[in-house]
């Protein structure tokens, strides 16, 4: 995949803006969903978040190899992650919360 491609794949995967993840992971249902190694660990969702954060407020020419690898993870995640659409309302749901743990909010237009 082309780097140009990977960019512009992460900017359409991701929807809410650095402050706004910023803001959504310092609530409790940010913190309470995902996967996590151990009790009380940070989950790796949340952990992505921090990291999206950060490929945000980078100017593209400064991106890493390692930001790169994120990019694609991202991407990977919210596009699996949205074909797993539940049924009905999923405003309170652990389907949705994950999802902007990677700077996706389903519901945002």
């Amino acid at each position: 995949m082309a780097e140009q491609d990977t960019y512009a794949e992460f900017k359409d995967a991701v929807n809410m803006t650095a402050t706004e993840l910023e803001k959504w992971l310092r609530t409790d249902e940010s913190k309470d969903v995902g996967q996590k190694s151990s009790s009380g660990a940070e989950s790796v969702g949340h952990d992505s978040g921090r990291k999206i954060i950060k490929i945000l407020g980078t100017k593209k020419a400064d991106l890493t190899e390692a930001d790169e690898a994120h990019m694609r993870k991202v991407v990977g995640y919210v596009h699996r992650h949205l074909a797993q659409h539940p049924k009905g309302d999923v405003e309170d749901t652990k389907w949705r919360y994950s999802l902007m743990n990677w700077g996706h909010d389903p519901l945002k237009k």
